[in-house]
């Protein structure tokens, strides 16, 4: 799509009043052309034929099909990039596994200023999503991944200011690649440190979707929590994650709400850390996103000795954040995402000599 071309966009909820708000909203916006709106599921699956939108919004409790089974429907047939508005997080969740490309929680409108926040976070994930990429099919670990996931060394009893820090840094289409990476990592595995752009609240329920999966614990972070192993830490909505380290081991403070980089919790602030805390004992890993947010830190972490790898751009939803890692030379191996849980392992069981 040419960098100024109209994003043709498709409004998709059952109330009146929240259509005819987002289309004064979001027309007001000079790179958005509002082409229909549609009252249901079905009604969304008529217009999409008709009109050929290039992004679709979606409220995900409808009558007739909630937004969740139309998606199921939708992406086999129409892959396109669908953000989903939504005000419970569990629906959110649901929707970005089901194929949307984003999620933006409807506000309570108690002000001008709320309404206003809201359609410059809605208009900016519009505007993401049209540049995403929207796989036919949603990304599953291949046999060969599952494989090498297996015989990682047994690290029972390593001290945890000896064992090795993975952190991985996320935004848009991260919570499926972030599962797709950390899935199949075996509970002995040492301490992981995450952080993908999420608000508060959503980012606890997707570290209790991601523990029911995995093999590994996963946790929101709360401050002061130890890194150890067989445990993952989701970075908080709202706060900023950070690596710390005392004569006990690894741990995180994750406090302070002031944004970095437009970010909180930012990828860069949790990469910073990692580079100046574990050095070479740590291995940064960045994946889909748009902007650069990590880019630096990930650049950090390469120069104080730790191994960096970047999600490669045709596995990528949105190839911003792991481009602009590669091109400041801040990533030193560049990967499809089903084969980067397999080079964690690797690095594990190398003991930190693969590069």
């Amino acid at each position: 799509m040419p960098i100024f071309a109209k994003i043709r966009l498709l409004i998709v909820d059952d109330s009146l009043f929240f259509r005819k708000s987002l289309e004064q909203g979001l027309s007001r916006d000079p790179r958005i052309e509002i082409v229909g709106m549609a009252v249901d599921s079905f009604d969304a699956m008529n217009k999409i034929r008709q009109l050929n939108p290039d992004v679709v919004t979606l409220d995900v409790e409808m009558p007739k099909l909630n937004g969740i089974d139309f998606l199921k429907q939708l992406m086999p047939k129409h892959p396109l990039p669908v953000v989903v508005v939504s005000s419970l997080p569990i629906n959110a969740l649901d929707a970005l596994q089901a194929g949307a490309v984003d999620f933006v929680k409807k506000p309570e409108i108690k002000s001008s200023q709320d309404l206003s926040r809201f359609m410059a976070e809605l208009i900016s994930k519009i505007k993401i999503a049209s540049t995403a990429r929207i796989p036919t099919q949603r990304p599953t670990a291949s046999i060969a991944t599952q494989r090498e996931a297996m015989p990682v060394l047994n690290r029972t009893g390593l001290s945890t200011s000896s064992s090795p820090i993975i952190a991985i840094g996320a935004s848009t289409g991260g919570t499926e690649a972030i599962l797709e990476v950390v899935r199949n990592l075996p509970a002995t595995t040492p301490g992981v440190v995450i952080v993908q752009h999420m608000p508060p609240v959503f980012t606890n329920m997707y570290a209790q979707r991601l523990d029911r999966i995995c093999k590994m614990h996963v946790v929101e972070a709360t401050n002061g929590d130890r890194v150890e192993q067989g445990k993952i830490i989701i970075g908080a909505g709202g706060l900023q994650l950070r690596l710390a380290k005392d004569p006990r081991g690894y741990y995180v403070r994750s406090e302070g709400s002031e944004k970095i980089g437009g970010f909180c919790p930012a990828v860069d602030v949790l990469f910073d850390s990692v580079a100046a805390v574990a050095g070479r004992n740590a291995m940064g890993v960045i994946l889909t996103g748009m902007g650069g947010d990590g880019s630096k830190g990930l650049l950090k972490m390469r120069k104080a000795g730790a191994y960096t790898v970047g999600q490669d751009k045709e596995s990528c939803v949105v190839y911003g954040m792991p481009m602009v890692a590669f091109k400041i030379g801040a990533v030193q191996k560049q990967l499809p995402l089903d084969r980067i849980g397999g080079e964690i392992i690797r690095y594990l069981n190398s003991g930190g000599n693969i590069r």
